[in-house]
């Protein structure tokens, strides 16, 4: 890329990498596999550069990519690789709502990849059913159906109390 696109690149990326992190750890809950998945979504946006900046909502389509990249992540091989027999402990909590916070992480890392992503893009960033269904390459009726099963099984795993946690706390 020769062309002056390098520096474009490299303008849009600096510019985006909070938002985009921010995306991955809510995906994720982790702080190292966000960053994996962010470094995964930019390079490959780099070989599609000339592609992706023609795009009508260029962030939109970089969102995409990292959402897409996510759901797909399971498939690869090196994603059932532990190398812990347990988590490590997760840092203390600090503020009052962090309990919360980490209970709806915790509720969210239990439903499937897709569920998880069309809850986070539905109620995070209050994206409507037909933006989530093309992000995801679905039709509108699994993305609601993601959304009730998603949210039944958080209730169930929250509880009562939760649910009104789950409001606040991603």
């Amino acid at each position: 890329m020769g062309d002056g696109s390098d520096d474009e690149y490299t303008d849009y990326v600096s510019g985006r990498i909070p938002a985009l992190r921010r995306l991955a750890y809510l995906l994720t809950g982790d702080g190292h596999r966000a960053d994996d998945l962010v470094q995964q979504t930019i390079t490959t946006l780099y070989v599609k550069w000339q592609r992706a900046r023609a795009a009508d909502h260029l962030d939109a389509y970089v969102r995409q990519m990292l959402v897409r990249t996510y759901v797909d992540e399971k498939r690869l091989a090196w994603a059932r690789v532990g190398l812990f027999r347990e988590a490590p402990e997760p840092a203390p909590v600090t503020d009052a709502g962090a309990e919360d916070r980490h209970l709806v992480r915790v509720a969210l890392s239990r439903l499937p990849r897709r569920q998880q992503a069309v809850l986070v893009l539905r109620f995070y960033y209050d994206l409507p059913v037909e933006e989530v269904a093309a992000m995801l390459g679905c039709t509108t009726g699994t993305v609601k159906t993601h959304t009730s099963r998603g949210l039944a099984t958080l209730r169930r795993l929250l509880g009562d109390s939760g649910t009104a946690a789950f409001q606040f706390a991603i």
